[in-house]
């Protein structure tokens, strides 16, 4: 199952530290097969309040994934990032080509009584 890297990056900045951690990420994620799906568009909010930036890196699985978050040329760089941008990261699991939400209701209806 694929597996994602998402980054909420609330206070952005551009500095010397950004722009050296933005040229060295990719060479630390090409040994885990990560590729950047979205990094950095304002984005366009239809729901709620979303402050600053997102990034989502997608990774083949989520133990590559792990390992890239966890690796020492990732957690090298990483302090660049942290010193200047206020933010969260979540690594998570996607869903296979073929799944079906109906699918997921129907299983989450049969564990719960009276759902319905």
């Amino acid at each position: 199952m694929p597996a994602f890297a998402l980054a909420h990056l609330r206070t952005p900045q551009l500095n010397d530290d950004i722009f050296e951690y933005l040229e060295k990420i990719q060479a630390t994620l090409d040994p885990y097969e990560g590729r950047f799906l979205v990094h950095g568009p304002k984005p366009e909010v239809i729901e709620g309040d979303w402050p600053g930036t997102v990034v989502i890196i997608e990774f083949p699985d989520v133990e590559r994934a792990r390992a890239w978050y966890a690796s020492p040329a990732y957690q090298e760089i990483l302090p660049l990032r942290l010193r200047h941008i206020e933010g969260s990261a979540i690594l998570v699991e996607g869903v296979g080509p073929d799944y079906d939400a109906a699918r997921t209701a129907a299983r989450l209806r049969e564990r719960i009584p009276n759902a319905g």
